[in-house]
């Protein structure tokens, strides 16, 4: 009986630089989430196609005071996630600190405290080995230039089995320096197989490079280099930064990304196997292929990591993160259904990239309507709530306590480099402070914003919005409630069915 087959990507949002293993019959994905909460997303899949979220390893940023405001090019930098010794373990760099090391008896946790295991500036992508036939373990990583001044060049230490501790102060084991054409090597996955130490590492930039092999018989080099994934004539730029994984009948299968401008950086599964010069070849002959027969593993329903929310209780799903380290306080918990915002107080209204209380999601990668219902249960003067598309710049629409006491419907937007925002249309009265909040994002993260504030079909709202990434990562979904400085509480804000629907 011939396969199903699958479509690239298998994660169409912005799952950042995955990292991949199986426990038995189970599939588990990690991804960056730089400075947003809760970090290091668990996702679980039984055939590598079909994924679901899980959990967070990472409750909040640490240290805490670096993490009370946006940081989202900081943080949390391409994990490795291993199983070693009954326990799953993540490896990640910060930029701006260095390697930290969490783990775990089960999947779902609970995951220890970050431990630093080697403090300093651009240790980034740090991927650790045990070699279990010689009871060794290894360490490599890449190197930030934005914070190092260097990068093109990997760095192997030794590392006591506990993985608590570097036994050595390192050695530059691969320098791509000394490859003709080899540029921005980051990235490394360190792996054995057939009496070869091998490091999947990509190089050439997110968006215009390649998948690279590395091997050598030892550890510490010399290594040997090919490429093995690269564009060719397909439209899948840049494909690189993943995990090779095998599944229980001896398949062996490779997770990569995508940059692709405001939808982040979208993750693809390709067919790999070993060639009979013993190594490995990905996609087709090297490139990319947009579908496939599916693993050989037992068929799944189809599944994603959720998006809708009916926030029961007031409690937010698993898909939803803070822009920095959240405070209590910020989400009640009720009896009802619906999330609950107390409009935090803040000198930064004018712009809703420095806000840390904006409750965030990824960016869909194909064109989807999204809807929320929200009432401000707010009389305070110039308190607001809305549902925004957060990026380098942005665009939101919601409801506003204008200077006449009454709740307006208002759509503001912010260019890239303006420091406050501005009207993006015209406002109108919301009579009960009440609206239905509608997004259609088509084609390209084009955003057309629409509202009803008397039950009619939904109304278009000033011009279309191109989305845009931020930093590192996607443009995020947001929703957020706020008032200006003043003191005691200021109200807050109620969202309801929250709906992500596709537009085709």
């Amino acid at each position: 009986m011939t396969r199903e087959t699958y479509t690239n990507p298998v994660l169409n949002a912005d799952w950042s630089d995955p990292d991949v293993i199986r426990v038995g019959d189970d599939f588990y994905l990690t991804a960056s989430s730089f400075g947003r909460v809760p970090g290091l997303p668990l996702l679980h899949s039984r055939d590598l196609v079909n994924w679901t979220l899980v959990g967070h390893g990472l409750q909040r940023m640490e240290p805490a005071r670096e993490f009370r405001s946006p940081r989202p090019d900081r943080g949390v930098w391409a994990p490795a996630l291993r199983y070693h010794d009954e326990r799953f373990w993540i490896f990640w760099g910060d930029p701006d600190q260095g390697i930290f090391q969490i783990n775990a008896p089960e999947i779902r946790g609970p995951w220890t405290r970050p431990h630093l295991l080697k403090e300093g500036k651009g240790l980034i992508d740090p991927c650790p080995l045990w070699d279990e036939d010689n009871d060794e373990a290894y360490l490599v990583h890449a190197w930030a230039k934005s914070r190092a001044g260097i990068n093109n060049r990997l760095t192997g230490h030794r590392m006591h089995p506990d993985g608590a501790t570097l036994l050595d102060d390192g050695k530059v084991i691969v320098d791509a320096d000394h490859i003709p054409g080899w540029f921005t090597l980051e990235g490394p996955k360190v792996h054995q197989h057939d009496g070869w130490f091998w490091i999947f590492a990509p190089a050439g930039g997110v968006g215009t490079g390649w998948q690279g092999a590395f091997r050598s018989r030892g550890f510490f080099g010399p290594y040997e280099e090919r490429v093995v994934l690269e564009q060719r004539g397909t439209d899948v730029n840049g494909p690189h930064q993943g995990a090779w994984v095998r599944t229980p009948s001896g398949e062996d299968w490779f997770l990569h990304f995508q940059q692709r401008g405001a939808y982040g950086r979208v993750v693809h599964l390709q067919p790999m196997r070993w060639g009979d010069d013993g190594w490995p070849v990905i996609g087709d002959a090297g490139a990319p292929v947009a579908a496939h027969r599916k693993p050989d593993l037992p068929p799944q329903p189809s599944a994603a990591p959720a998006t809708d929310d009916n926030f029961p209780g007031g409690r937010y799903g698993r898909q939803w993160q803070w822009t920095a380290n959240p405070q209590d306080g910020w989400a009640t918990h009720h009896s009802g259904d619906g999330l609950r915002l107390t409009c935090a107080r803040t000198a930064n209204a004018h712009d809703l990239r420095k806000l840390p209380n904006l409750l965030t999601q990824r960016l869909p990668g194909t064109p989807v309507a999204v809807e929320v219902e929200l009432r401000l249960h707010s009389e305070e003067l110039g308190a607001r709530a809305g549902l925004a598309v957060l990026g380098d710049a942005y665009s939101w629409i919601g409801l506003q306590r204008g200077a006449d006491g009454e709740a307006r419907f208002v759509h503001r937007f912010a260019e890239p480099v303006a420091e406050r925002e501005r009207d993006a249309g015209e406002s109108c009265l919301a009579p009960e402070g009440r609206v239905r909040l509608r997004i259609e994002i088509g084609a390209g993260a084009r955003c057309r914003f629409c509202y009803d504030v008397g039950g009619g079909p939904p109304r278009p709202s000033g011009q279309v919005f191109a989305a845009t990434p931020w930093r590192w990562v996607g443009a995020l979904l947001g929703l957020f409630a706020l008032a200006p400085v003043g003191t005691g509480h200021a109200g807050a804000a109620v969202f309801t069915r929250f709906r992500i629907s596709s537009l085709h």
